[in-house]
């Protein structure tokens, strides 16, 4: 995973999933990775992309955020 970045963390799986697939609608490549002891289930997801895709991924995850504020 030399030319992938971690763009996004979370505690959950689903928002993680969710994130995936906003990324995966958006043509960009991503995978998720579980950090989390399966012992004790403490721990993150991360969501890796390819360096390239980065600023985009960002611009993505950053304006799905704001959508999501706004109709709250």
């Amino acid at each position: 995973m030399k030319d992938w970045v971690c763009i996004y963390t979370s505690q959950k799986l689903q928002e993680a999933e969710m994130m995936k697939g906003l990324l995966s609608f958006n043509e960009i490549n991503n995978v998720v990775v579980n950090k989390q002891d399966s012992a004790y289930m403490f721990g993150e997801f991360e969501i890796y992309v390819n360096r390239d895709d980065v600023v985009k991924a960002k611009f993505v995850l950053k304006t799905n955020n704001q959508r999501t504020k706004n109709q709250k």
